[in-house]
């Protein structure tokens, strides 16, 4: 990362703002703070960037609507969800346009719209798009391909929202077993899709194996990611819901509190992901 920062700064120095390699640098800069969870700074980065590249390469040029595509999941991540969505829908229909509806830069544009459109509650919309993704990426790049994976794990999690438990079990154990095989059991996309699934246990009434997993998935995301990460977060909180539906109250409202505390922390007091946390723990404290 201060590798990025360094050379963006030497970059926009030497060449200037608007040159071709200035904007690349600035565009994986903010790929990279999106991964470390810096989405405030991702957001600011990526806004000025599209900018430029709209302005100098075009509205369709492909690297500007590979930005368009990142800077709209960056926004999705800060809760402008309809930003997000508006952003991914116009992105998506120029990628299918200009570079083809099987195209790598398509298709993960497709499936990180599918999670947005998901946020806003458009949960069928969101499943057809992961089901064509998923399709054009088995038929493209295999069936073990990691991001072949990462949308049938993303596709997993639409079907429960829609009570399609059972086949969001099924896809979600095929996608982990892959996952594990091809990228190990401590890549992120691994450790993402086993909290899914765990979750997804839960809901098919296997809250005993949910537990299990979600353990496993939680000790490894402190050690890989670190315990105030969002996704360890996220994960934690999960677990601390199925404790509780196990009857191991005083366990889940120690885990809880844990969370609701880092999650002020790090997210802040009216992200949505800590108001739900909140929610949950008042309910939980209310039992005891």
């Amino acid at each position: 990362m201060e590798l990025g920062e360094d050379t963006l700064a030497r970059r926009r120095r030497v060449l200037g703002e608007d040159h071709p390699d200035t904007l690349r640098t600035a565009s994986h800069l903010a790929i990279w703070r999106g991964e470390l969870r810096r989405a405030e700074g991702a957001v600011e980065l990526g806004e000025d960037t599209l900018a430029r590249r709209r302005r100098v390469l075009g509205e369709d040029h492909p690297d500007t609507l590979v930005t368009a595509s990142n800077l709209a999941s960056r926004l999705g991540e800060l809760g402008r969800v309809e930003e997000a969505v508006e952003l991914g829908e116009d992105a998506l229909a120029r990628l299918r346009r200009v570079s083809g509806e099987d195209h790598p830069d398509t298709l993960a544009t497709a499936s990180n719209l599918a999670i947005r459109l998901a946020d806003l509650g458009r949960a069928e919309e969101a499943v057809e798009l992961d089901q064509d993704a998923l399709a054009r990426l088995r038929r493209v790049s295999g069936e073990d391909h990691p991001d072949t994976l990462a949308t049938a794990s993303n596709l997993a999690i639409r079907l429960a929202d829609l009570g399609r438990v059972e086949e969001a079990v099924e896809l979600g154990e095929d996608a982990l077993a892959r996952l594990r095989r091809v990228s190990g059991e401590d890549h992120p996309t691994t450790l993402t899709t086993a909290s899914n699934l765990a979750v997804d246990l839960g809901g098919a009434g296997r809250v005993e194996e949910a537990v299990e997993l979600g353990e496993d998935t939680l000790a490894r995301r402190r050690r890989v990611l670190g315990e105030d990460h969002p996704d360890t977060l996220a994960t934690a909180s999960n677990l601390a819901i199925r404790l509780g539906g196990l009857g191991r109250v005083e366990e889940a409202g120690e885990l809880g509190e844990d969370t609701l505390a880092r999650r002020r922390r790090v997210l802040g007091e009216d992200h949505p992901d800590t108001l739900v946390t909140a929610r949950w723990l008042s309910t939980l404290l209310r039992r005891k």
